[in-house]
């Protein structure tokens, strides 16, 4: 029902209390919830937490906030959206360009309201004019009515208030998390399906292209004159969820996930979702926190035991002086406990007590954890501000159109793989997306037949190439004929990778159509990769039913060509960009970056104390033992499980010693090669220590315009370099062996990088900008002590001094032979890691050694300098 408060600040507060429940009364739910957990058996008794937002709980509370100090998340928040509330607003409005008429911002547990007003506020300042009806409108979901009521009421009264009247109207919704979710879910919430009819984009920025319509992985799109676009479907407008206080924390272990995952947040919608985590840190401090000196927080806890009291019918169930609370941190599980513990034993009518019962837990989160979190909730961080301490984030969040889980733990259990054993249909469903994303989404039709670079072929062979590779190895596998047309293996079969220095020299390849006319039309080479498709889906039907058995020749076969279409989707980026403001479509439905945000978050992000670290000698492990003429042995054709497959030059396993070496904690950054370069070319001082003239070269991931400015390309266009200043630059071995060699260092070898990725690197799990996080690069975080120098790189492939050549017990694959010793040449080197857009299960199979021409320019690489210890 529909209620509202008369007067002056009228209030409309949608009670949803039955909604989702087969109860039509709460506290009959929470009093069965109750009776529930105090039947529990012995130490696992449990009341819920929701218990401690009863009207007077949700005052005590507000106390705590003004007079606790020590309860730091509240401060932390408040200092946060003091500082950035103006920011995190106008990054909500990223991908939509600004308020959208009907948008909808719904606050989960509102609590005050005090730091959400700051929020508020700043969405106000995005509408330049009221109007009579408000554009955006703010839900505040609780399950108190009158403290809804009140801080409705207050909000609307004060000076605020004032300022959003005609530009975001506030309600309240009277429930649960679960009413509320649900009332979205179904389309309970108001919108408007004429979008056009008010738009305000934001101020001080270019607004983007808005793309309606959800990324389409099927078959089923359709050709239009500016390229390929997935069926329209209604626009409805963005809603933006706001979860603050670290509440998430209270969720047991494994339930937070599934809560997230659960948030009606649509896949690149432009729904956001604002969350605060508390930090793992200094357990006294946590057990502080929520067990202040003055008691506030302890007078809030055990009023919990009065709520119960009243939801079971008797407010003196529970005689406050028979309990007593106990806090404490788990460091072990990284949680805060807060118990109820019997201080005399007696009875109670639900039922005998004699033991803890446990309330709340509260987890804090390590930065492990906040990417397993959001991995497992299928959702991107567009954001993330830290307080000034470090001990509480609020992150911006949105749900996007594709992404790649974290890889599963390597387990004993029979039939389960490890992490780089055989891809699963989700793993193929993963990569078709994000390759239809790329090249339906990003490559106009007008490009298709271009070269954004000299030395591959045109976009449209790669849209060909992919599917054809596959089928022709499915057909070598299962002895069966090409998927139609066959001639596509012919054009299809390999691309190419010719001589920098002389093109003219270049491996065996296909022989491509040279006209635009004779090459295949994109319909019918999107036919063709729907029946290849189709074709792989059979093979696992058939492996799923017992017909075909699943061996090693099948495993490697299916490890080989997933791995060759993620390869593939990285060398098609690297072209794209070349290309990006002036063809090439940013990445549709993803939150666009606001760069001045990012940058002023990048410049206040700490460094490590020293540059370089000391690495001590040691011997490291080279590769792994996956032999694949082992495939043939009878008796181990069918050790799939537990099996890690690669590719021919990561075997056999070999041990190589390493010196000591002192390595730089993070990679040589776009600020300082453009220095060196503006000193060493611009500026005419082209000569070095040794009297030689220098041969740097312009990296081909920057852009100069007009009047000699040099910017950093992007997929979103080029950027002015300052905004990526601490990124890693991305360019040639040649080019950063020079500088490296003028600092008086040099690139790491192969062994010497392996060594300290191993202990360094935190991994795609540990936050690694890897697996399309981001679609561009940022700051290394390596070398920070809180972290034991554990972090990433920002997001390239690293450079090592290592030729790539045939080493000790190399043998070529016999499925796909030139795969590396076609590039046994002595011009290539090994590259180790991943960039931003390399799959997870390249990035993160340390085994892997991928490489390229020491003078080939437009990889994603970077490097890091050695020194040798004197």
């Amino acid at each position: 029902m529909l209620s509202s408060a008369k007067g002056t600040g009228e209030i409309h507060i949608l009670d949803i209390r039955h909604i989702g429940d087969s109860n039509t009364s709460a506290s009959a739910s929470i009093a069965d919830e109750i009776a529930r957990g105090l039947g529990a058996p012995f130490n696992l008794k449990t009341l819920p937490t929701i218990l401690l937002y009863d009207e007077r709980g949700l005052r005590l509370y507000d106390k705590i906030t003004t007079d606790a100090p020590e309860y730091y998340p509240f401060g932390a928040e408040e200092e946060i959206l003091r500082e950035h509330a103006y920011d995190i607003v106008q990054l909500m409005h990223s991908r939509t360009g600004g308020i959208v008429r009907g948008e909808v911002v719904v606050e989960l547990g509102a609590g005050s309201l005090r730091k959400t007003s700051r929020i508020l506020r700043a969405s106000s300042e995005l509408v330049p004019q009221p109007s009579p009806i408000p554009p955006s409108t703010y839900f505040a979901l609780d399950l108190e009515e009158r403290e809804l009521r009140r801080t409705l009421t207050e909000l609307n009264m004060s000076e605020i208030g004032s300022l959003l009247s005609g530009k975001v109207e506030t309600k309240g919704l009277l429930g649960t998390y679960d009413s509320g979710l649900r009332f979205i879910s179904d389309g309970g919430l108001p919108t408007s399906d004429k979008e056009d009819e008010f738009h305000i984009p934001l101020q001080g920025y270019e607004e983007p292209a808005r793309k309606r319509n959800a990324p389409s992985n099927s078959s089923d799109s359709t050709i239009v004159d500016g390229g390929l676009t997935p069926p329209s479907s209604p626009f409805r407008p963005p809603i933006h969820l706001i979860f603050l206080g670290s509440s998430l924390g209270n969720f047991e272990s494994g339930e937070d996930t599934q809560f997230l995952r659960s948030l009606p947040l649509r896949p690149g919608s432009g729904d956001t979702l604002l969350l605060g985590l508390s930090h793992h840190t200094d357990p006294k401090d946590i057990e502080l926190s929520y067990n202040d000196p003055e008691g506030y927080t302890r007078e809030f806890i055990m009023n919990g035991l009065r709520a119960a009291g009243n939801a079971l019918g008797n407010p003196h169930l529970f005689d406050l002086n028979n309990w007593k609370y106990v806090n404490k941190y788990n460091e072990a599980e990284r949680v805060h406990e807060a118990y109820y513990k019997c201080a005399h034993l007696h009875q109670i009518r639900i039922p005998q007590s004699s033991q803890d019962v446990q309330f709340l837990e509260g987890e804090l989160y390590s930065e492990s954890d906040i990417f397993r979190l959001f991995s497992g909730a299928h959702l991107r961080p567009i954001h993330r501000w830290v307080d000034s301490t470090g001990r509480h984030s609020l992150f911006l969040l949105e749900r996007p159109p594709f992404m790649f889980p974290l890889l599963p733990a390597p387990t004993a259990d029979l039939g389960a793989y490890v992490p780089f054993s055989v891809p699963g249909t989700d793993d193929w469903l993963d990569i078709w997306a994000a390759w239809d994303f790329v090249t339906l989404r990003m490559i106009p039709h007008t490009m298709l037949h271009q070269k954004p670079i000299d030395l591959r072929h045109i976009c449209l062979f790669y849209l060909g190439h992919v599917p054809a590779f596959l089928d022709i190895h499915l057909s070598m596998l299962l002895k069966e004929p090409n998927a139609e047309p066959e001639e596509f293996k012919c054009i299809f079969e390999r691309g190419i990778d010719p001589n920098v220095d002389d093109p003219t020299k270049c491996h065996d390849h296909s022989e491509v159509p040279q006209n635009e006319k004779d090459w295949p039309s994109l319909e019918s080479i999107l036919s063709f990769r729907l029946r290849v498709r189709k074709r792989l889906l059979k093979l696992y039907a058939d492996i799923s039913s017992g017909k075909v058995p699943m061996t090693r020749n099948v495993a490697r076969v299916l490890s080989m060509t997933y791995e060759h279409e993620g390869m593939h989707l990285e060398t098609l980026l690297y072209m794209l960009i070349q290309r990006a403001g002036t063809g090439t479509t940013p990445p549709p439905d993803f939150a666009p970056p606001v760069w001045e945000s990012l940058m002023k978050s990048w410049k206040h992000a700490p460094k490590p104390s020293s540059d370089t670290v000391v690495v001590d000698a040691t011997t490291v492990t080279i590769g792994i033992d996956d032999i694949e003429i082992e495939d043939e042995d009878p008796a181990k054709s069918h050790d799939v499980v537990g099996h890690m497959f690669g590719w021919d030059n990561e075997s056999p396993k070999r041990r190589v010693a390493v010196r000591s070496f002192i390595i730089e904690w993070r990679p040589i950054t776009n600020g300082e090669f453009y220095e060196f370069y503006r000193r060493t070319v611009q500026d005419g001082n082209d000569r070095l220590h040794d009297g030689k003239r220098s041969k740097l070269t312009l990296p081909a991931s920057w852009a100069m315009i007009d009047h000699g400015e040099i910017k950093v390309r992007t997929l979103y266009g080029p950027i002015p370099i300052q905004v990526a200043w601490d990124w890693p630059v991305l360019t040639s071995y040649d080019n950063l062996s020079i500088y490296a060699s003028v600092k008086g260092g040099r690139i790491p070898t192969e062994p010497e990088l392996r060594v300290f990725l191993d202990k360094f690197e935190s991994g795609y799990e540990g936050g690694a900008n890897t697996g399309f996080r981001n679609w561009h690069p940022v700051p290394a975080t390596m070398g920070l002590d809180k972290y034991g120098g554990k972090g990433h790189n920002g997001g390239v492939w690293e450079w090592t001094s290592t030729v790539f050549d045939e080493h000790e017990g190399f043998v070529a694959s016999s499925r796909y032979p030139g795969y590396a010793a076609d590039f046994f040449d002595g011009a290539h080197n090994v590259v180790l890691g991943g960039s931003y857009v390399t799959i997870p299960r390249i990035s993160e199979r340390r085994s892997f050694r991928n490489w390229f021409q020491r003078g080939y320019p437009y990889a994603w690489a970077g490097a890091r300098i050695v020194y040798d210890p004197e």
